[in-house]
C-alpha cells in the first residue's frame, strides 16, 4: 500500500520545513506549496489524503481556499494557524475543515491529528464496503457509495458531516453522549472539542432538516448528546 501523501500549505519556510522534517522521519510522502493557486494545482493534480492548511497565505485566504476544495473534494483538511481566536477555529470547521492546529504547535500533536484524520480515511473506506441503504422519511443514506439525499435529491456532506450522519443512523432512536460521538468520530473525548461538535452538528441539520430550529431527524439532549428519530 502507497504511503499518505501529505500536502502541506505554508508560506512561512521555518514552519515549512519543520513539517516536511517530521514527516520524512514518519515516512510520509509530501508536496507543498507555498501560494493558494500552487495549491489548487496540486490538489488537483496530485490528489493528496490530506491538506495541512496555513490560514494567512500570501495570494489568497485559507478559508477560501477550503470552500473551493469542499464544492469538489472530501479530502480531509487540517489547518494549522496562528489565528488562535475560537471565532476563528468555528469559521473554519463552517467552511468544511476538518480539524484546527494553533501555532507554535507541538509536532506529537500534529502527528496525532494526521493519525486520526488517515483513520477516518479507513473508515469510510470501510463503509464504502457495505451493500445497505438506509431509508427514514425522506433521508436515504447508501453505505456503499457514500451517497445521502433528502426527498430525492443528493445532498454535499463534508466527510465529518457524513460520518456523524452515519452513526447518528445506525443507532436510530438512541441517545448517543457526546463522549460516545467524540471517541467514535474523533478518536478523542476532550471538552474543547463539544464546540466543535456543535458546529458540525448544526452545519448537518441545516441541509437534512426543513426547519433546523424545529428539527425532525436530529434531537439534541441539552447537556447529554443527540439521538436520531425514527421517522414512521
Amino acid at each position: 500500500m502507497d504511503r499518505p501523501l501529505i500536502l502541506v500549505v505554508e508560506d512561512d519556510k521555518a514552519v515549512k520545513n519543520l513539517i516536511t522534517t517530521t514527516l520524512d522521519i514518519e515516512g510520509y510522502r509530501y508536496h507543498t506549496a507555498g501560494r493558494a493557486q500552487e495549491a489548487m494545482v496540486e490538489a488537483v493534480s496530485q490528489k493528496p489524503d490530506i491538506m495541512l492548511l496555513d490560514l494567512g497565505l500570501p495570494d489568497m485566504d485559507g478559508m477560501e481556499i477550503i470552500s473551493k476544495v469542499r464544492s469538489w473534494s472530501k479530502m480531509p483538511i487540517i489547518v494549522v494557524s496562528a489565528r488562535s481566536d475560537d471565532e476563528d477555529k468555528i469559521e473554519a470547521l463552517n467552511a468544511g475543515a476538518d480539524d484546527y492546529l494553533t501555532k507554535p504547535f507541538n509536532v506529537e500533536e500534529l502527528l496525532a491529528r494526521l493519525r486520526v484524520s488517515l483513520r477516518r480515511l479507513h473508515d469510510f473506506s470501510d463503509a464504502a464496503q457495505e451493500e445497505a441503504v438506509f431509508t427514514n422519511g425522506g433521508l436515504e443514506i447508501d453505505y456503499s457509495s457514500g451517497c445521502v439525499s433528502l426527498d430525492g435529491k443528493e445532498l454535499h456532506l463534508t466527510p465529518i458531516e457524513y460520518k456523524l450522519l452515519c452513526l447518528l443512523s445506525r443507532n436510530v432512536g438512541k441517545v448517543l453522549t457526546h463522549n460516545f460521538i467524540l471517541n467514535d468520530v474523533w478518536k478523542s473525548a476532550l471538552d474543547s472539542d463539544v464546540t466543535s461538535l456543535r458546529v458540525y452538528m448544526a452545519n448537518l441539520r441545516k441541509k437534512i432538516e426543513t426547519d433546523s430550529s424545529h428539527p425532525k431527524y436530529i434531537q439534541t439532549h441539552v447537556g447529554i448528546g443527540y439521538r436520531m428519530m425514527k421517522i414512521e
